[in-house]
Parts: C-alpha cells; structure tokens; sequence
C-alpha cells in the first residue's frame, strides 16, 4: 500500500506542492529516494533513519521507496525530511492516515529527531494555502513567519515524537498566531533623518524629485561632500510599504534566508549597499538553482552602488534589463525563474580616480585621458536609465557651522506621499503607479507640453546630445516635479529644472 503526505518545493519565490509516495514491500531492506532528487534531498535517507530510531521508533527493515511528486521539478535542500519521515511512520503504522489527512510537512530533521528551521517557509506556506492545504506542521523556528498567512493553520513542533503525539491525539498543540498589527507598528530599526544633512538643498531636492516618481539618481562629487549619506537617508522619505509589498519583500528574504532575530516580516523599505568586488551573480542573482542576487533583495526599495567606476563593466551592465523590465529573469536548462525588482537605483561617482576635478580647492593632478578613462567604465546606455544627475559639492565651513533648523523627513515625506497619491489616482487603469513606469505610448496623454515648453527641450536636446530614452526621462521627470507643486499641466518651469538634472552629461561623461 501505498501512503501520501504532502509538502512543498521552492522554485523561485514561488512554491510548488510536492506529493511524497512511500511504499514498503518486502524484500532486502533498503531506502531510495526518486523524483529528481538533488544531493542533500538524497542525503535525507540518513538524518530520516537516524532521526526515527533516536527517537525511540522502529526503522522498518523493508525496502523503501520514496516518491517526490511531480517528478519533472527539481528538489534541493532538507525540507522534505520531515514529510519523508511521515510518510515511513505511517507506513510502519505509528501515525494513522486519517491523522495526516490535510495536513503538509515542512522541515529538517537533525539525527537526535528534533526539527530544524529552513528557509523559505512563507512563499511555500502561500503556496500550500492555494492548493487548499491549511493545516501546516513546521519546526518552531518558522512559525511566526508562517502564521503570517491568513486562512492557515499552523502547528509549531520540536521534534518527531511531538508530532507523533500531536497526529494521534496524545498531545494537544495550539495553532500558532502572531500579532500582525503590532508587528505593521513596531519600528525598531535605525532611522535616518534629512535633517541631520548640512547644506546641499540641490541634491535633496532632487532626491526629492526622485522618491516622488520612484525615479533613478546619480550623485557626482568629491570625496567627503555627503554623497553616502544623503543616499542612506532616501528610504526615510519614501511612502511606507502597504502589508502586500511587505509580503512580496519577506518571501524574497525568506528564500535567502535574511530572516533573522524575529525580523519575519519585513516592514521597512530595503536598502542594499553591495561592495564594488561583488559578482554580476550576487547583483543579479544565479546559481544552478538561482537565488535571488541584491537587486531583487531591494525590491521595493533603494539600491546604492557607492563609487561606481569602481565596480566592473560587466556588473554593471547586467542591471540594463532588470533597469527596464522591473525583473530579473534568469535562463538554466532546467527552466527560467524570474525574480521581483522594482528598485530605485541611486548611485555615486567622483568626478575623476583622485575624486576632486571640478573642485574649488585644485587639488586635481589626474590628466584628461585618466578622467575619461575613469568616467568611461559607466556605459552611455547605462546612465540613460538613470533619471536624474546631479552635482554634489562640497559642503562649506558656513553651512556646518551654522545651525539653521533642516527640513526633516517627515515633512518631505507629507509632499512626496501626495504626489505619489496623484500618481495613482491618474495611472488607475493603466496598471502602473508612479510616473517612472511611463512608456513611450503614455507620453502624449500625460506628459503633453505645449509650444515653449517644446521649444526649450528641443534646444536641450540638441545642446547635450540626449538620445531617445533621455528625452523621455526629461518629461517624467518633468511630470513629477509638476506633481510635487500638484499641478495638472507640465509647465515650462518644471521642463527647465527636469533638464539641469541632464547637464552632467555635457560637462563630465560625454
């Protein structure tokens, strides 16, 4: 006879549910796994005998034959452990099948019985929920991330004898819940504050600008003048994530396994800050079985390439596609997997390899076949995805010393969340939300300008040399500075200042 037990596999951020088969027959004892298997899957054989021995059950000396259902999607990991060990109990008849009925095991078994974490366990638990599987026995490592699906039962254990006890009755287990409300409210992470930002009103009005229409920025200026710390301050103005985006957020980390000290659902925007020797895989993700790489680690959120000549060209060319697509699509013989990537991209440069061209103080010894070689590591196609550049100077003795009371940003915040509500208010049947997301086919409906306005980006146009996608840019950020002073038309003012944010093109890459 043949005896089921479900559980899930990850592919992706997606889960599919797996169906293991165990059959016992008679015949010289063995133990096989089949299904498409990988090495640890197969390495389960092991820590399931061991595990159901130590823990004072009969191992059944048959021949066991496991089935991971479908066969066509590839297993990895120690997640079906416990489901294995299930399946074997029941077989050996310590559990009885009308106990298992609707019910899916998650979890890794460790040889003395007890029940290990693992990663991944909310986008499986999602998954479980649509297949009409609500009841979910987890080790109890992961039962607040779980019990973060509405609809689920979830049954937190610590070992294969309290689940033994538990199916048949001898013990009672309570379904785990958690508080979502309190956990949407707590904010105990370090917050940063424009306000705390001496001078540079330029560049914060531009990050302005840009939280408002989720727009890409590049920050140019010598060492020392607040390029860092103006970008690590771009999340505090950024509206707060809804549950949804959350939710899509926490599965990404949960498959990477960043969950950790009870942070189960992540609530604050991420902000990723990756070192310039990083792989164009940990960027954009890989593997055999790919994984998710730092841009779908801030989705929803802010990327930061601090010093960017400084990574290698091929890195950074890879982010043209996840740039356009808000996704990162990776290709194996296996199949594809596509992870989520809706980012803002914010980077900084310094003008030249010692970092002060341009500067007051003349401290620049670097000739202009080094400067162009510095600055040429960024290709042309590349900085057309970015929106806005801009100069960051240095900050003057005058404005650090001096103590005029900052804008903070909870008061940039307020302008920002009404532009992004105007965004959404417009784009409702267009399946965007803010105005970075404009295509070329929406610019005539909500991007039109008049004759001055033409007449003045026609001039830029031709000036700095911009290429199609630049123009285009221009106008969405033209649009979101009109959106700031919540006004309908783009004005030949708002034009003007989308263009200044162009002007590094002409006086440093180009």
């Amino acid at each position: 006879m043949i005896y089921k037990t479900n559980t899930c596999a990850l592919y992706g951020i997606e889960g599919h549910v797996i169906e293991v088969e165990t059959d016992l027959s008679n015949g010289l004892p063995g133990f096989d796994i089949v299904g498409l298997p990988d090495a640890a899957v197969r390495e389960s054989r092991e820590r399931v005998r061991a595990a159901i021995k130590n823990s004072g059950f009969l191992f059944p000396q048959k021949r066991i034959t496991v089935n991971l259902a479908p066969a066509d999607i590839r297993k990895e990991g120690s997640i079906f452990d416990l489901a294995i060990a299930s399946g074997i109990l029941r077989a050996s008849m310590y559990i009885s099948n009308e106990a298992l009925e609707g019910f899916a095991f998650l979890g890794e078994l460790s040889l003395n019985g007890s029940v290990k974490g693992i990663k991944g366990v909310l986008p499986m638990c999602l998954s479980l929920k649509e297949k009409g599987l609500r009841k979910l026995i987890l080790a109890r490592d992961n039962a607040d991330e779980a019990a973060l699906v509405n609809g689920m039962e979830i049954y937190p254990i610590e070992s294969i004898t309290d689940m033994v006890d538990f199916l048949n009755g001898n013990r009672s287990i309570a379904p785990h819940k958690v508080d979502l409300e309190a956990i949407l409210r707590s904010d105990s992470a370090e917050t940063y504050d424009f306000a705390e930002v001496r001078g540079q009103n330029t560049a914060k009005r531009a990050l302005e600008i840009a939280a408002a229409g989720a727009h890409n920025i590049l920050m140019l200026g010598p060492p020392g003048s607040g390029k860092t710390m103006l970008a690590r301050r771009l999340p505090s103005i950024l509206p707060d994530m809804t549950f949804e985006e959350s939710l899509e957020v926490t599965k990404i980390y949960s498959i990477a396994g960043l969950l950790k000290d009870r942070l189960y659902l992540v609530t604050r925007r991420p902000f990723r800050a990756p070192h310039h020797t990083m792989s164009a895989r940990s960027l954009i993700g890989g593997g055999r079985l790919p994984h998710p790489g730092e841009v779908s680690l801030a989705h929803y959120g802010v990327l930061f390439l601090d010093e960017m000549p400084e990574f290698h060209k091929n890195v950074l060319e890879v982010l043209r596609q996840p740039l356009e697509d808000e996704c990162v699509t990776i290709s194996r013989v296996g199949g594809t997997i596509t992870y989520p990537a809706k980012i803002m991209l914010i980077c900084s440069i310094n003008p030249c390899p010692c970092g002060y061209y341009g500067d007051e103080s003349g401290r620049c010894n670097c000739s202009p076949n080094q400067i162009k070689s510095y600055l040429g590591r960024i290709s042309g196609p590349l900085m057309d995805r970015i929106d806005l550049h801009i100069e960051v100077p240095s900050v003057s003795f005058n404005d650090l010393s001096c103590s005029p009371k900052e804008e903070s940003s909870a008061a940039m915040k307020k302008r920002i969340n009404r532009a992004r509500q105007l965004q959404l208010e417009r784009y409702e049947n267009e399946g965007i939300f803010f105005n970075s997301q404009l295509k070329p086919r929406h610019m005539t409906a909500y991007c039109s300008i008049g004759k001055k306005e033409k007449e003045l980006l026609k001039n830029a146009f031709d000036r700095f040399n911009l290429s199609a996608r630049a123009y285009n840019r221009i106008l969405k950020v033209a649009r979101t500075i009109a959106d700031l002073e919540e006004s309908e038309r783009v004005g030949i003012d708002h034009i003007a200042e989308a263009i200044q944010y162009r002007s590094l093109d002409s006086k440093y890459i180009l």
